[in-house]
């Protein structure tokens, strides 16, 4: 198994408690849920060179702030 990299990471509440809440929907932590997050944008980029989809910035249908 690789080596984790451990880094510090501070999310507003509200963005922590709908990851919260998708974690546990999803039968994962709230890091495994993070790590599964960033993996598949990475993936994604990798086979179309894009970071994120083409709707990025459509207003989310949390409020976040």
């Amino acid at each position: 198994m690789a080596d984790k990299k451990q880094i510090p990471l501070r999310l507003n509440e509200k963005l922590y408690n709908a990851l919260m809440q998708w974690a546990e929907d999803d039968f994962r932590s709230v890091n495994a849920q993070i790590e599964y997050l960033l993996t598949e944008c990475v993936k994604q980029r990798k086979k179309d060179g894009k970071y994120v989809g083409e709707d990025i910035d459509a207003p989310l249908d949390i409020d976040i702030k």
